[in-house]
């Protein structure tokens, strides 16, 4: 249940930060709604997450995947366009994060 939690967190997290840049610095109501309760929910969800997982692993988990579907998020919502050296750091984070997710031992599996 603990990656769930993690899931959830990181969906959260994801829509508030794609929200927040329609919220154009909390002028506009509904999109400054998302991102305060986006944010509210990732980090009961990330909490929840802290009872099983170590915080360091369950925020480089939550940060990595964050990086990477946000930046989809920008390049679909937002038409944000990336270079190749920002698409090879992007896939060196994801790659962190298969290695903590399969090679080790302290990710509570």
């Amino acid at each position: 249940m603990n990656f769930v939690f993690l899931f959830a967190a990181i969906l959260c997290e994801v829509v508030a930060t794609t929200a927040l840049k329609a919220a154009e610095g909390f002028t506009r109501l509904w999109p400054s709604v998302i991102v305060v309760t986006g944010y509210g929910l990732a980090f009961f969800f990330l909490s929840l997450t802290l009872r099983t997982i170590p915080v360091g692993i369950a925020y480089a988990l939550w940060s990595g995947i964050g990086i990477v579907l946000i930046a989809a998020a920008g390049w679909v919502v937002y038409r944000q366009t990336l270079d190749l050296p920002a698409l090879i750091g992007i896939g060196l984070i994801l790659s962190g994060v298969v290695v903590i997710q399969t090679l080790s031992r302290t990710a509570g599996h």
